[in-house]
C-alpha cells in the first residue's frame, strides 16, 4: 500500500474528503518526525512504538574493489510492533 492507497482508505473509513484526510496523515507524519529529531519516542497502544536506535561506526567494504571503507556512525528510525499487532499478523 502506498501513501495515496492509504489516504484513499482513511478517507473511506472515516468519511472525510481526501483532502481532509491527507492533511491528517502529513499532520501524524511531522508529529512522529519532530518528536523522533528530539529523541524522543511515539508509543501507539496496540500498534507499536517509534524510537531513534545510535548505529555504530563500522568498517564496510566496496563491493566493486573489495576495498575497506569506512561507514560513520548515525541516527536511525526504528519501529517496534505492539503485542496486539503482532498477534493480527
Amino acid at each position: 500500500m502506498n501513501k495515496a492507497e492509504l489516504i484513499a482508505k482513511i478517507a473511506e473509513d472515516a468519511d472525510v474528503t481526501k483532502t481532509q484526510a491527507n492533511a491528517a496523515l502529513d499532520s501524524f507524519i511531522g508529529a512522529v518526525t519532530k518528536t523522533l529529531k528530539g529523541n524522543g519516542k511515539v508509543t501507539l497502544v496496540g500498534f507499536g512504538t517509534f524510537s531513534v536506535s545510535k548505529r555504530a561506526a563500522r568498517n564496510g567494504r566496496n563491493p566493486q574493489t573489495g576495498e575497506v571503507i569506512k561507514i560513520k556512525a548515525k541516527k536511525v528510525a526504528r519501529f517496534k510492533a505492539g503485542k496486539e499487532l503482532t498477534s493480527k499478523l
